[in-house]
């Protein structure tokens, strides 16, 4: 007596043979499956479901792909402006005011502060916040009240991005706050702040040579 086959020899059966309609295609259109409440929906019908959903799915994915180029273009662009604003400045206090302005005119931030404090002055801003300082540093997120009150006088601040510049006779601080709790997340990009950190670094001893 054959045996009789359940569900499951089918499945493996099928899975090991992909091609087994290919020469049957009268039996596709006899096969139908319950997809939902509504009722039964052909496999031809769930091809051409499952087709569209994947084209909406790479139309979704292209759109992302053409915003993010767009954006990072656009960031490109002011990057390049600021670095040439920054070589045409004749001293610190051009430069200061040249990136504070940046900050504040292309990323609407609540605060940008661009200094240079001794060693001392850093230990103290340390031993404040308990935020390591060192080269290179850079602190993104939110903090405590008093942490804002330390960098910017200013309890109103409530997320930040910190960066240390180790510069060759000081270091510098670059200071971006937001009202927004949320506008500075801890696990943020840096790439764009270590480029501008960098570019600083770069044209302020460029001008103490």
């Amino acid at each position: 007596m054959a045996k009789k086959l359940d569900a499951k020899d089918v499945e493996l059966f099928l899975l090991e043979n992909t091609d087994f309609f290919v020469s049957r295609e009268s039996i596709v259109s006899e096969l139908s499956f319950k997809h939902d409440t509504k009722g039964a929906t052909s496999l031809l019908e769930m091809q051409v479901r499952k087709l569209r959903d994947e084209q909406s799915r790479l139309m979704d994915m292209l759109s992302g792909f053409l915003s993010t180029g767009k954006e990072n273009e656009e960031l490109f662009f002011k990057s390049k402006n600021l670095t040439l604003s920054m070589i045409a400045s004749k001293d610190f206090n051009e430069v200061k005011k040249t990136v504070e302005t940046f900050f504040v005119k292309n990323f609407n931030v609540d605060a940008c502060i661009l200094e240079i404090i001794s060693d001392s002055e850093l230990q103290n801003l340390e031993n404040e916040t308990a935020l390591e300082m060192n080269k290179d540093t850079i602190h993104m997120g939110p903090l405590s009240k008093e942490k804002m009150i330390s960098f910017f006088a200013d309890d109103a601040i409530k997320s930040a991005v910190i960066s240390v510049l180790k510069l060759k006779n000081s270091f510098g601080l670059l200071k971006i706050g937001s009202n927004e709790s949320t506008k500075y997340l801890g696990d943020g990009d840096t790439t764009f702040i270590e480029y501008i950190r960098d570019m600083i670094i770069s044209v302020l001893e460029s001008k103490e040579a």
